[in-house]
């Protein structure tokens, strides 16, 4: 029942893809619905790979469009200008335009579309918000852009076989000082104290950048026209609308999704990428996740030799020394790394060890519980395109 919990989201595709070896991805919900989601698609015209992570809060609604929207706008901004003429007359013209995206879909993905068609609904997707992380993968190079919380990270094969964990990214978040100013400095001085009070935007919101959100970034005049503009008895604590005000809503707009870029030139040693959502790197260091990823795609757990410190430990420390240590070199239970890592993320007991039984704890908390000890968690792991051939690498 375990194992089958834990695979349920499973994506996996190891064909040969147009710009990386092979892809896994897994998610595993502690809301329900889910509030995260994910998307994986070929660009037709590049060749290369969009993948994307999505953190929605304050309902599912805005991930949930963003994640259908959002590769989309990106493929389109890559595509030389003649084939955006194209495109142009195409829709002009009523042809049929070409595809643009080859999406790759888990079979529970939830289509937004089916229900999307009422005014209630868009309002939905603008009062809650979500963080997002997307990469394009080539064959020479990674893009990544992220605007919050959720988090790239390369993982790096040393010469001595070790790995290294590289950050693509950066959180957008209260721990990050130059979001910190940055936000500080959109707004008068008497605000310094306020607009960031007990780690959170507006003593409210965790990520400093999102979409949606639009009760931190519109003006107290535009919220309430429209609200005001719903039919009587309009329930909205079921749409997820917030009826109330951040506290010191004095200069909005308070919240922006400008992502920020960075790009990566893969060198031979860059093994994998993994995107995560924050549900994610709550549980453990980004070195400890590309530890994870790395020996599992290789088949090799690197065990350094006991130093002589070590040597003089007491019995007792000896004793979880050799359980951590035991622990690295425990067999694989998961094909899909981003199983394996969510397997990790939960189980992994005192000392290092993988812990069924908590793990199953974990697993079996009810929902009202679940989101006490934890978040959503959705993981994507992509093997770069010139990755060695190993034991599991293809």
């Amino acid at each position: 029942q375990i194992n089958s919990l834990l695979r349920t989201n499973e994506q996996f595709d190891g064909r040969a893809l147009s710009a990386v070896r092979k892809f896994d991805s897994n998610q595993l919900p502690a809301n329900t619905p889910n509030e995260d989601r994910r998307s994986a698609a070929t660009c037709l015209q590049s060749k290369g790979m969009l993948f994307g992570v999505f953190d929605g809060h304050g309902g599912w609604a805005c991930a949930q469009a963003v994640s259908e929207r959002l590769l989309y706008y990106v493929a389109v901004a890559m595509m030389p200008k003649q084939t955006l003429e194209e495109l142009e007359k195409c829709m002009e013209h009523g042809r049929p335009v070409p595809p643009i995206l080859q999406w790759y879909k888990h079979h529970a993905d939830f289509n937004y579309r089916e229900s999307a068609s009422l005014y209630i609904n868009h309002l939905r997707v603008a009062f809650a918000g979500c963080t997002a992380c997307v990469a394009h993968v080539g064959t020479d190079g990674i893009h990544v852009a992220n605007a919050g919380d959720c988090r790239a990270v390369l993982g790096v094969q040393n010469d001595d076989g070790s790995w290294s964990a590289v950050p693509l990214s950066k959180d957008h978040n209260s721990q990050n000082h130059a979001e910190l100013e940055r936000i500080r400095a959109q707004h008068p001085p008497s605000e310094r104290d306020t607009v960031v009070a007990d780690d959170r935007l507006l003593g409210v919101l965790m990520p400093l950048r999102a979409f949606g959100d639009v009760r931190f970034k519109w003006s107290l005049e535009l919220q309430q026209s429209i609200l005001a503009g719903l039919e009587s008895g309009v329930d909205l604590d079921s749409l997820n609308l917030y009826q109330y005000t951040p506290p010191n809503y004095l200069t909005p707009p308070y919240l922006e999704v400008t992502p920020e870029i960075t790009y990566h030139k893969l060198r031979p040693q860059d093994r994998f990428l993994i995107l995560g959502t924050d549900g994610l790197w709550d549980e453990f260091a980004s070195e400890e996740a590309v530890r994870l990823v790395g020996e599992h795609l290789s088949g090799i757990h690197l065990q350094a030799p006991v130093s002589p410190l070590e040597r003089k430990l007491k019995l007792g420390q000896m004793h979880e020394l050799l359980l951590k240590r035991r622990a690295r070199a425990s067999p694989a239970l998961d094909t899909n790394a981003a199983t394996h890592l969510i397997r990790h993320a939960l189980g992994t007991g005192e000392y290092g060890e993988l812990s069924q039984e908590r793990l199953a704890s974990m697993l079996a908390l009810p929902e009202d519980l679940a989101r006490m000890y934890r978040d959503d968690i959705t993981a994507t792991v992509v093997v770069c395109p010139h990755a060695e051939s190993s034991s599991r690498l293809v």
